[in-house]
């Protein structure tokens, strides 16, 4: 086993010297490797949605799709996680024919093709109020996601059109979140200050202290909420349970896959969860150096059909 490791890396780093786009093998993990001292089948791919699967427009490919398509002739499946609603991913079921559970809320509700839902998280009650709290102290304007709904006090603030035009559903406009705080599936904290929202995704994690999943060390410690930034300008509080290191393990549950056969691609922080709990993971050429040095490899951007060379050259062929 040592000395496929040793090979691995070797590889990893004569690809970086030719100047082919890896990440730093001293530092990411390495690819997971069988009893047998071979590298692990995979059998499932795991994809974020947004700056992954698709384009900064919002655009599904014709390459992506053929990935896809390819995948499932060689016996690889495949399902999508994301911090949509599961109506926001609706729209993606026909043309990737899915037939996996999909993971929505980052894992806070999982729902079947047809968006019936399998089984759901929500945030605790006497949370909300105090997370959003924090949130207007630094400037972050707030939504809720609630059931199939979803809840802005201003129509047209920071991302409200756009998100609109992204999950092609409007959102539900009220004068304030009263009687709203129960059986909530994500909070969202908003705002073009992407330094406020960085800031504000710590004040968060320090006010519920060793309550808030991180990428945590110790997995038995209490936790209330998960709070991760989804896009650099979304910061998601969810469900302790509803992030995407949940999602593998959930889907290695109900799929009777093995978490080491499970490779996972994103580009966000909150995605590093899933490179954690996969056999190998892939960042998207665009994302920051903390995400790509979490993943096993790195592909090019969403606007270089990265998925699909990502399907190509580290799912399909096995890697570089």
């Amino acid at each position: 086993m040592g000395s496929v490791v040793t090979s691995r890396n070797n590889e990893l780093r004569q690809l970086n010297y030719m100047g082919i786009s890896t990440t730093h093998p001293a530092t990411n993990k390495e690819p997971e490797v069988s009893s047998t001292g071979t590298l692990a089948t995979i059998r499932l791919l795991v994809a974020d949605v947004d700056g992954t699967l698709v384009t900064h427009e919002k655009v599904l490919t014709q390459r992506a799709r053929a990935a896809v398509e390819k995948m499932r002739s060689a016996g690889i499946q495949f399902a999508i996680t994301s911090g949509r609603p599961p109506r926001g991913m609706e729209m993606l079921i026909a043309p990737l024919a899915l037939t996996t559970p999909i993971a929505a809320f980052n894992g806070g509700m999982f729902v079947k093709p047809n968006l019936s839902v399998i089984e759901q998280r929500v945030l605790p009650a006497d949370v909300i109020e105090p997370a959003m709290e924090t949130m207007r102290k630094h400037g972050l304007d707030c939504w809720i996601y609630r059931g199939t709904n979803w809840f802005v006090c201003d129509r047209h603030g920071p991302h409200v059109d756009r998100e609109e035009w992204t999950v092609k559903f409007p959102p539900t406009v009220v004068a304030d979140f009263k009687g709203l705080t129960n059986d909530v599936a994500k909070l969202v904290g908003v705002s073009d200050d992407l330094d406020a929202v960085q800031r504000c995704e710590a004040a968060v994690r320090e006010q519920f202290a060793a309550k808030v999943h991180t990428r945590q060390t110790n997995p038995q410690r209490e936790t209330l909420v998960s709070a991760a930034r989804s896009q650099p300008y979304y910061l998601d509080v969810t469900h302790p349970e509803a992030n995407k290191g949940y999602v593998v393990t959930r889907l290695s549950e109900m799929l009777g896959i093995p978490t080491q056969q499970i490779a996972t691609i994103g580009d966000m922080p909150n995605d590093m969860a899933m490179f954690e709990k996969s056999g190998i993971s892939i960042a998207m050429g665009q994302a920051g150096e903390e995400v790509k040095s979490a993943a096993t490899y790195t592909t090019s951007s969403s606007e270089e059909e990265g998925f699909a060379k990502a399907v190509e050259e580290f799912v399909l062929n096995g890697g570089p």
